[in-house]
């Protein structure tokens, strides 16, 4: 249930509809294959805004573990998870309370 390949995220950057929180945003677009499987994620953390790879895999690991208890109420689109403002000061709490107001924010197609 999670993208790997480049053209797979390129299509969902291609499609232009995100959901905006104050940490991350989310991007999405149906997905190609709606009749076998439900949503798709990919994650995106940038050096960037995450300097040391524990955080950028923390961030990752909470994204899987959200999407993961949240993925059968979701619908069947291809997500990408991106940080979009630096965390290395922000709550656990606080970033799983983001992402999960972004699932829950999704249209419901």
């Amino acid at each position: 249930m999670r993208l790997h390949k480049t053209d797979e995220f390129s299509s969902v950057f291609a499609f232009r509809r995100v959901v905006r929180g104050r940490y991350f945003a989310l991007h999405y677009c149906p997905n190609a294959a709606q009749t076998q499987s439900g949503a798709r994620l990919g994650l995106v953390v940038a050096k960037k805004l995450a300097k040391r790879a524990v955080l950028r895999n923390l961030v990752k690991r909470m994204g899987r573990d959200v999407f993961r208890h949240l993925q059968p109420e979701l619908p069947p689109f291809d997500l990408v998870l991106r940080l979009s403002a630096p965390v290395a000061t922000v709550t656990k709490r606080a970033m799983r309370e983001d992402m999960a107001a972004l699932f829950g924010r999704l249209p419901n197609k």
